[in-house]
């Protein structure tokens, strides 16, 4: 039985916010399919008060963005980047190409091209995220992408140096200084300055998300990516002040970003509650982090292990941080979550900055379906097929006209009889 310690806000009022969302951004990505360049130089005014006389940095003045970036700053960037670009290259060394001939003389294969060009948006305002770079442009780069372009806004008019300086190292062929719905409509639709990519990738803030989601069809995206979610999953091994520094770290992305807790302690509950008000009284973020718990945070308790698992697996949220006595049975059981972080060693702040696994992951249930950005997502996988003598196109030739017929569908018939009647036996 689940006892509900503590309930976030409800779906219907979640609803109401994202409506509100998307008639904003509907507006601003169709003034800039309409007016381009204008478009976008007054949404960057208007939201970000930024109109230089170029958006896309020049590579000198990247190279002087970066010499100003400290040195440690750099080896920082670098190790990060070297972890992401590891496990990305063990991902895509995982992908082969396929070519069979189950049938004589038939050949069936698919083959792993990467996508030709990708737009990476990487946050700023009031959390510059640096490691969105190195998740999305290095990663595409490792895929085998030809042209990787990245956005980031500037943050209260002032150059995001640090990100520049991943955006760079990661590998982008072209930076721009470029935030928001006007970020996200000017890769995807493109402008007179700005040519138009293929796919778009990269968390971002609400109006970042629904752009994605509007724009989707018109290019491909990684996922739809939602405020952070996190879910500690604990028994009686775990302690207070740990469980409530890994959901308050993640609650302060934003005040709409959901924690959660569930425990077969009730006891471990209560004390919890306790130890997030106590830290949120000395947190320098808890201005947002204590809305996010305030209006999104869950407890819940349970009678057992399994009973975690199952409510675990229904949440299915972005981050799913395990505390229990034997954390692999979670890795052996569950199925839905974007990223599973085994054991008090480890946190959700590894994965969002260092260790090398993707901090781009499903949200608002999407681990129902899928999983988060990683090489493969930049590749498609497509298929070929090849006859290589007339008596395999004639036999299939002789399955198919009866198949297509079967759905009436007379002139895909002709087409296998065709072969038939020229490859049979005379």
């Amino acid at each position: 039985m689940v006892k509900v310690i503590k309930a976030g806000k409800s779906k219907e009022e979640v609803v109401a916010n994202d409506t509100k969302v998307s008639e904003i951004v509907s507006a601003a990505l169709k003034d800039v399919e309409s007016r381009g360049d204008q478009a976008v130089r007054e949404l960057s005014e208007k939201f970000d008060k930024w109109t230089p006389k170029s958006f896309r940095l020049s590579e000198s003045e990247i190279k002087e963005i970066v010499a100003q970036v400290p040195d440690s700053v750099i080896e920082d960037i670098k190790f990060a980047q070297t972890n992401i670009k590891a496990f990305a290259e063990a991902q895509l060394a995982s992908l082969h190409d396929v070519e069979v001939e189950d049938i004589p003389g038939v050949i069936l294969g698919h083959k792993n091209i990467p996508v030709n060009s990708v737009g990476c948006y990487i946050p700023g305002g009031r959390y510059p995220m640096v490691a969105s770079a190195h998740m999305s442009v290095l990663t595409a780069k490792v895929a085998g992408v030809k042209r990787v372009i990245a956005c980031t806004p500037p943050i209260n008019g002032e150059i995001p140096k640090a990100t520049i300086a991943a955006m760079y190292l990661a590998g982008a062929d072209e930076i721009y200084l470029l935030g928001g719905i006007q970020a996200m409509g000017a890769m995807a639709i493109g402008t007179e300055t700005i040519e138009s990519v293929d796919m778009i990738v990269g968390p971002g803030n609400a109006f970042v998300a629904e752009a994605k989601r509007q724009l989707y069809g018109r290019v491909g995206i990684d996922l739809f990516a939602g405020p952070t979610e996190t879910l500690v999953v604990a028994d009686h091994t775990a302690d207070a002040e740990m469980i409530a520094i890994d959901l308050l770290g993640q609650g302060e992305h934003g005040p709409t970003s959901p924690g959660a807790l569930i425990t077969t302690s009730e006891e471990l509950a209560h004390e919890t509650i306790k130890e997030i008000a106590r830290q949120l009284e000395t947190l320098p973020t808890a201005d947002v982090a204590s809305v996010s718990w305030e209006d999104y945070g869950q407890i819940l308790v349970v009678d057992s292990i399994e009973e975690a698992r199952i409510e675990a697996d229904r949440l299915a949220f972005e981050h799913v941080e395990i505390l229990t006595e034997n954390p692999d049975y979670f890795l052996e059981n569950m199925t839905n979550y974007g990223c599973l972080f085994l054991g008090p060693e480890t946190n959700v702040a590894y994965g969002d900055k260092v260790i090398g696994t993707n901090h781009t992951l499903p949200t608002k249930g999407a681990a129902r379906y899928t999983g988060g950005l990683w090489v493969g997502k930049f590749i498609k996988t497509v298929t070929y097929q090849k006859i290589t003598t007339p008596e395999a196109s004639a036999y299939i030739g002789e399955y198919a006209a009866r198949l297509c017929l079967l759905e009436n569908f007379e002139g895909h018939a002709r087409q296998a009889q065709l072969r038939v009647d020229r490859y049979g036996k005379k």
